[in-house]
């Protein structure tokens, strides 16, 4: 990667400096907690059932956008329900008013055409990649994360016995193994099983008919309550109590400084819409949710990082459901004190119909686990070793990126 002057000619395959998007839905009800005993809180949120990054981070200036995206792409700024500008080029979907302020204060970066090393579209073998930090979904029982668990730096006396909570009915593969974790269930329950509805949409992800109506069923709680704009009370109330409850604990005195959190609800087969619909009610409950984060971590802020991923894009076309199919690249926000913000990050490969993953979606130029590479040892002070021997052992042509966390 490298990095170019916002007075260059837009051109194809380059870093793009401007602002940053995030997203963790209108579902964030499972949380982890781990142990480290330093200054430093590291929170990763993992988006279950696939963002559109094409319509969080919306690349509004690129000629083809438009066309490809029809219904459900966002205008430019400075237009009706258009984006939030980040660089002249992309944006952020205008439900997404706190990371945009957060762009702007410096503290947070977006990846954009960045994907796991997986290419096919089964959710949950892509989430199975996206967690257990391999290269294929079978192979490794254990997470990623719980790895980096064993390798963390002694930085405190007296460290808890549980090196891990879990605000979770069951552990998510990225923190199960050898490092203990301790689970907590949050008491607001979901009027429907979005992970069930998930799992059913995978099965049938080759059936249109089945893969709209599944969608349209997982959607329905995240449609504005009657009379409002406002996603229904128990999606917000799954949000904040989540985010609060996140920030309560990693805030307190010896408080842990790892959570993982996950929100289902992301597979937009059908009615995605646009700046208004199910989707801009999701991203809206997701920025709630991390303000109410930001607000109740307080100072411990300063030494934050918030990484939100999806285990997968989706495509570049709006399909015959008004909606968008299981694609490859997407979208990843990091924002925090910690980051060195107010810039996308992209190898940018533009939406032409020949620039296109086999011809219908975002092309992947980056791996995920760059990413995770530079918060795990800028961060979180891993050896360098120990994350490509251990944590990502099938990595080693894949560099951490650069300047991401602030020196």
């Amino acid at each position: 990667m490298k990095s170019v002057s916002r007075n260059n000619r837009f051109t194809r395959r380059r870093f793009l400096f401007g602002a940053g998007a995030l997203a963790v839905g209108a579902a964030l009800p499972d949380a982890l907690f781990a142990k480290t005993g330093g200054e430093a809180r590291f929170v990763a949120i993992i988006l279950r059932g696939a963002l559109d990054g094409l319509a969080a981070v919306p690349p509004y200036a690129d000629p083809h956008y438009a066309g490809l995206h029809r219904d459900l792409a966002i205008a430019a700024p400075g237009t009706q329900a258009g984006a939030l500008d980040l660089d002249g080029h992309f944006g952020l979907h205008p439900s997404l008013s706190f990371l945009h302020e957060r762009y702007r204060s410096g503290e947070l970066a977006v990846m954009q055409a960045v994907a796991s090393p997986y290419r096919d579209r089964s959710h949950f073998d892509g989430q199975a990649v996206l967690e257990n930090g391999l290269t294929r979904a079978v192979g490794s029982a254990d997470g990623w994360l719980n790895r980096a668990l064993a390798v963390m730096p002694a930085r405190a006396t007296g460290a808890a016995a549980e090196h891990a909570l879990a605000l979770s009915q069951n552990v998510p593969l990225i923190l199960r193994g050898n490092q203990r974790v301790q689970s907590k269930s949050p008491q607001v329950t979901p009027a429907v099983d979005e992970d069930l509805l998930t799992r059913l949409a995978d099965l049938y992800s080759k059936d249109d008919w089945f893969s709209a109506r599944l969608s349209e069923a997982a959607n329905m709680q995240a449609m504005p309550a009657p009379g409002t704009d406002n996603p229904r009370p128990q999606i917000n109330a799954r949000i904040q109590q989540s985010a609060q409850m996140a920030a309560a604990i990693m805030a307190a005195d010896g408080g842990p400084e790892i959570a993982v959190l996950e929100a289902s609800g992301w597979d937009t087969h059908a009615n995605q819409g646009a700046a208004q619909g199910t989707l801009a009610n999701r991203l809206a409950g997701l920025d709630h949710a991390l303000r109410a984060f930001n607000d109740g971590l307080g100072p411990l802020w300063r030494h934050a990082v918030v990484m939100v991923v999806t285990e997968f894009g989706r495509t570049a076309a709006m399909n015959g459901t008004r909606g968008t199919d299981h694609g490859t690249a997407g979208c990843c926000f990091v924002m925090g004190g910690a980051i060195a913000g107010g810039r996308v990050m992209t190898d940018w490969p533009g939406l032409a119909p020949a620039d296109l993953y086999q011809g219908r979606d975002l092309q992947p130029t980056q791996d995920l686990r760059g990413v995770f590479k530079a918060v795990l040892t800028d961060h979180l002070r891993i050896d360098r070793s120990s994350v490509e021997r251990l944590i990502f052992p099938e990595s080693a042509d894949i560099k951490p990126v650069s300047g991401l966390i602030k020196g």
